[in-house]
């Protein structure tokens, strides 16, 4: 059973590799775990469809969330800004992708929209990213970066629950830590990521890129077109789209519910005109085609998700490990971070996973003298990796919707390939010290 991890997540990354649609290589994914631990094929399908309830409601709040960007989008609103960053950044590359990485670190906390943001905002500047020749792999990676980070060291918004969901399992599993003693053991972890963030943006895509033509093969928008949006002016159906957006964050925020705040944004769009009535077919269509692809992967990885749950794949693979550690604590450290990049990989949810690896790693941890904070790292760093770089996680899904809008952008080799080379690989190395310095 424990092999069963290891060989599904290696057929969902080569299938990945391939470029063979990521849904099909997660069913596949999730019928080799299945059959590699004694099902048969029929009963590996219904686990699958059974655990992709688990998902539902992110599935929808994302096709919502499409349908509403879509509107955001025909308002003309995002020219406006796409105008004022013509005008402010011009050439400057490295900084724009800077702003970006903050702009989406502000998601995580302060504006806790997690990806809502994304299909609103990227969309409209790819044509400012096409004329800076601009790599969009570092934005992939920006945005990768605000979408991770944040939540890993700061204990507000996402972070919270992110920080509460370790805190909670930690205690199941009886070890009993505090909010700000969990941030605590995750700053030096989480500061991997600012590092990997540093390489890519002044380093690995600093470099020039020239814009490719898309599936169609279109070439970048024309010159005339470009420069029109320099001459947007702010209107009332403007300051309308702002009432809208700022309605949806309030509710997103205080309720805590995302297809409710992606409703209730989409519907004031419709009775504040801004959008016509007559569209409405349209822009769900719309919203579906730009956020459906990232629903149903949501959907098949919580199926995925509930194969390796069932089969008790995953803690037979910890249990084989174990056999194997003794009491060497940076040897034991080491697997036991590999384990977490491998499920985290798979499954492509860091909350998802917190619950499952502290379970496994807890009494491991605690008969290896490893103190509370360094157990607090081990599992908060074990759940973050694979996160950044996995074919089935919101942190890459999100940047591909929106860079990927003009069919320009591939998630695997784009998004996936260079995150998981400039985050896991940090995060890897400053978690395991900071499991042997906490």
């Amino acid at each position: 059973m424990a092999l069963a991890v290891i060989v599904s997540v290696l057929v969902l990354t080569i299938l990945s590799l391939l470029r063979i649609n990521v849904i099909i290589a997660l069913i596949a994914a999730g019928l080799t775990a299945g059959v590699m631990n004694g099902q048969s094929i029929i009963d590996s399908l219904e686990l699958i469809v059974s655990g992709m309830g688990d998902n539902t409601s992110i599935a929808l709040s994302y096709i919502l969330l499409g349908a509403f960007a879509v509107a955001i989008t025909q308002s003309g609103i995002t020219n406006i800004l796409v105008g004022y960053l013509l005008r402010v950044l011009k050439d400057m590359r490295t900084l724009t992708v800077l702003v970006i990485a903050a702009v989406a670190s502000l998601s995580q906390n302060v504006i806790p929209v997690h990806i809502a943001f994304i299909p609103i905002l990227i969309p409209p500047l790819l044509q400012l990213f096409d004329r800076m020749k601009l790599d969009r792999r570092a934005v992939a990676a920006a945005l990768t970066f605000g979408l991770k980070a944040p939540y890993i060291m700061i204990p507000v918004g996402f972070g919270f629950l992110f920080h509460e969901t370790i805190q909670e399992s930690l205690e199941t599993s009886g070890l009993t830590l505090s909010i700000g003693e969990i941030a605590q053991s995750l700053i030096i972890p989480g500061s991997g990521m600012i590092v990997g963030l540093l390489i890519a943006v002044f380093w690995t895509y600093r470099k020039k890129r020239e814009p490719k033509a898309d599936d169609a093969g279109h070439d970048i928008e024309s010159v005339d077109s470009f420069e029109q949006m320099k001459t947007v002016s702010f209107n009332v159906k403007h300051g309308l789209t702002l009432v809208a957006v700022i309605v949806t964050l309030f509710i997103q925020a205080y309720y805590e519910d995302l297809v409710l705040a992606a409703l209730a944004g989409l519907v004031l769009m419709f009775l504040f005109r801004i959008v016509p009535f007559r569209l409405g077919d349209r822009v769900v269509t719309d919203g579906i085609a730009m956020m459906g692809t990232i629903a149903f992967v949501m959907l098949i990885a919580a199926g995925y998700a509930n194969v390796l749950t069932e089969t008790e794949s995953v803690s037979a693979l910890v249990d084989a490990s174990s056999e194997y550690l003794g009491s060497n604590q940076p040897l034991i450290a080491f697997i036991l971070l590999l384990v977490g990049l491998v499920v985290t990989l798979g499954i492509g949810s860091s909350f998802a996973t917190v619950p499952i690896l502290a379970a496994l790693f807890v009494p491991i941890c605690i008969g290896a003298g490893f103190s509370p904070l360094a157990v607090a790292a081990l599992v908060g760093t074990a759940g973050a990796l694979g996160d950044a770089g996995s074919p089935a996680s919101d942190s890459t899904l999100g940047p591909t919707s929106g860079l990927n809008a003009d069919g320009r952008h591939h998630h695997i080799w784009d998004t996936c390939v260079p995150t998981f080379i400039h985050y896991n690989i940090p995060l890897f190395i400053f978690g395991w010290v900071a499991s042997l310095i906490l």
